[in-house]
Parts: structure tokens; C-alpha cells; sequence
């Protein structure tokens, strides 16, 4: 009698996750390709300094991108409790410094200038970062972020104020992190806006929104209503024909968005389209706007400008504006196109300008003309 041998399948194992983590880096190009790349196309603007300083920037962002997801379990006990803010800031200024590639580095928290310690050598270039943007949205476990700008200096001395008053127009590379449910990093070197997710499993950061473009219009607006008592007639007239929705001019409904951070607004107008204003508000002392142009606008102007978006003061590019002081506030509308243009265009009629009344933000008393 011949005895059959049955020879069973063969069962495929799944893939662990040193496997998965290396299919990843084969679908999706690394920062660091990516930055080879960009050097190869534009070898007459890049530089392998400034690729290995946006890598020390990326370094920044992945360690604080880990404190912050560890929340209250990074305090050490019996320890003076140090914040988020200063946490990041030191975690920024180290980072870069130790490259020697930078002569320093400004923040929206810091007095003036950080400059490298004196036994590290000094480059050609100087940084501007708001390190945690949206800091008080972290007790509430909402989203943050970081926000940086590069600018290329004429010596290799310790930075002085002027290295850092010049025009956003300069900016040789600016972007942003967000610590979501995932963290990416998003910046541009001038040359279209990309987007990089941070792999947990192998550390690296992969290109997965290559050429992000703003949709040039949209049906999102994000701006805090808790100021429209202050604000600009052109703005509360745009705001007032959104709210109307489709019974009204624009013949279609609106979306109001505000999510109190920078970087996280600035996200979803770059993935979905919007437009987002931080107007100047008359009668107080913000009446030369919120943000800081140094730190927050500078920066995110330029990645929305790369990605098809427009921005604005309501008057004027402010990449072009020239700073006079380290802190300066100002306006700022970006998003998608056409809807930043119709804004401008709302600022520039100056008889709607001087004539426009709100009917939804005015003064309203609880009885009408007849007292009844």
C-alpha cells in the first residue's frame, strides 16, 4: 500500500513591524532625499549647510513632538515644573546651534537674539521660530504646533537685530510642525510646498503630501468672533455676506472655523481650502494686528504662497513689508485665492470702506424703534 504525503500550505507570516517600517521608506521619499533632491534642481540656491540645517530643525520638531505627546508624565517630581514653551524653545535653540551653521536664533519668547555659545563657530544663517504655537490648547490635549523661518546672514558673527529686520521675501526656507494624531512637518524651499509625516516605527520622515496647492476657492473662513465689535468695515462686510449663505450674495453657505492655533488653521486651509483673518481691530491696542510678523506671519505667508494661496495684510503683501522691530504685529488673510483677492478688493473700495454698516455685529438694544 503507497501512503500519501499531504503536504500542507505554507502559511505566510504577517509582516512585523521592522518589515512594514522599511516598505514605508520604499513607497515614500525621505526628508533627507528630498532635500538631496531639491539640492540637485536648484544648485544655484541650496546649499548642503541648509539641508543639514532643516534637518537639525526636523530633529527639533520630532523631540518636542515626543514631550509633548508624554503630557504630564515628562514632569519630574520634586522638580520646579518647567513649561512646554521654555522645554521647546531650549530643545530649538540646541538643536540648531550645535551645527555651527547658524550665527542665532529668535523666538516670540525670547528677549532679543540667542546667540550659539562661544565654543561653537558661526554660519552664514539666522532662524525665527514661535516653538509652540497654540501652547494653551496642550492642558485641553488639543492640537500645537512649531513654526520656523530660515534666513541666510552676509557674516558669520553673532546676530544682531538687523540680521532679523529684513523683509519675509528673504526667507530662504520656512515651514511648520503639527502635533496631531500624527505629526507632520510641512515647508517649502521656495519651490512648492511639501508635506512629511513622521513615521513612529523608524523614526523618519516621509514625503506623503508632495506639491500641496490650495484650492483657489473655498466655503470655510476662519476668524475669532469674539473681536467683531473691532473689526475693520471691510471685514465684518465679507464675514456678513458668509453668514448669509445662499439666501444671500455669495448665493452659498459658509463654514466658520477657529481652532486658536496658527499652525493648526493654517493645516486644514492647505488641505481642504479657506481663508483665515487676523485683521487689525480698531480701538484697541491691537490695532495693528495679533500676530507677529517676525515669528508667525513671515513664515506661514510663505508656505501659502508656495502652495498657490494669497496672502495679505488687506492692503499688501506682508512679505514685503520691512520690519522695524523684532516683535511687530500685524494683519494677516491668507488662503485660498480668490476669496483673499475679494477681501483686498473690499479694502481698496474706499466707499463701502467708509460707508459700511453691519447688520449683524451692530449695536442692538432688547426693544425696537417703537419701544415695544
Amino acid at each position: 500500500m503507497t501512503r500519501r504525503i499531504v503536504l500542507s500550505p505554507v502559511r505566510r507570516g504577517r509582516p512585523g513591524r521592522g518589515d512594514r517600517g522599511r516598505a514605508m521608506i520604499h513607497e515614500y521619499k525621505t526628508l533627507t532625499q528630498f532635500l538631496i533632491d531639491q539640492r540637485r534642481a536648484q544648485s544655484c540656491t541650496t546649499t548642503g549647510d541648509l539641508n543639514s540645517l532643516v534637518l537639525a530643525v526636523a530633529t527639533a520638531c520630532k523631540l518636542i513632538s515626543k514631550r509633548i505627546a508624554q503630557g504630564r508624565l515628562g514632569v519630574v517630581p520634586d522638580q520646579p515644573p518647567q513649561s512646554l514653551d521654555e522645554e521647546a524653545l531650549e530643545i530649538f535653540s540646541t538643536s540648531v546651534s550645535r551645527t555651527g551653521l547658524t550665527c542665532g536664533l529668535l523666538s516670540d519668547k525670547s528677549n532679543g537674539p540667542i546667540c550659539p555659545p562661544r565654543f561653537i563657530p558661526r554660519g552664514h544663517y539666522a532662524l525665527i521660530c514661535d516653538q509652540l504655537d497654540g501652547a494653551r490648547n496642550i492642558d485641553l490635549n488639543g492640537t500645537v504646533g512649531s513654526i520656523f523661518s530660515i534666513l541666510r546672514t552676509s557674516g558669520d558673527q553673532s546676530a544682531c537685530e538687523t540680521d532679523f529686520l529684513v523683509p519675509g521675501s528673504t526667507q530662504v526656507v520656512a515651514g511648520y510642525a503639527i502635533y496631531g494624531p500624527s505629526t507632520m512637518l510641512v515647508l517649502t524651499l521656495g519651490h512648492g510646498t511639501h508635506g512629511f509625516t513622521l513615521d513612529p516605527l523608524t523614526g523618519e520622515w516621509l514625503q506623503t503630501h508632495p506639491q500641496i496647492r490650495i484650492p483657489e476657492q473655498t466655503t470655510d473662513f476662519h476668524i475669532n468672533s469674539s473681536y467683531a465689535r473691532f473689526w475693520e468695515s471691510p471685514v465684518k462686510r465679507y464675514v456678513d455676506e458668509c453668514l448669509r449663505g445662499s439666501s444671500g450674495d455669495r448665493g452659498k453657505d459658509f463654514n466658520m472655523r477657529w481652532v486658536a492655533s496658527l499652525v493648526a488653521d493654517c493645516h486644514r486651509i492647505l488641505m481642504r481650502g479657506g481663508v483665515f483673518l487676523s485683521p487689525r481691530l480698531i480701538r484697541t491696542d491691537l490695532r495693528h494686528g495679533k500676530l507677529l510678523l517676525l515669528p508667525e506671519v513671515d513664515p506661514v505667508a510663505f508656505v501659502v504662497q508656495q502652495a498657490g494661496g494669497r496672502v495679505t495684510t488687506g492692503v499688501a503683501s506682508p512679505l514685503d513689508t520691512v520690519p522695524t522691530d523684532l516683535y511687530q504685529h500685524s494683519p494677516f488673510i491668507f488662503g485660498s485665492a480668490k476669496e483673499v483677492s475679494r477681501i483686498e478688493d473690499y479694502h481698496t473700495d474706499e466707499t463701502s470702506h467708509r460707508t459700511y454698516t453691519s447688520p449683524l455685529f451692530a449695536e442692538r438694544g432688547l426693544f425696537d424703534d417703537r419701544g415695544e
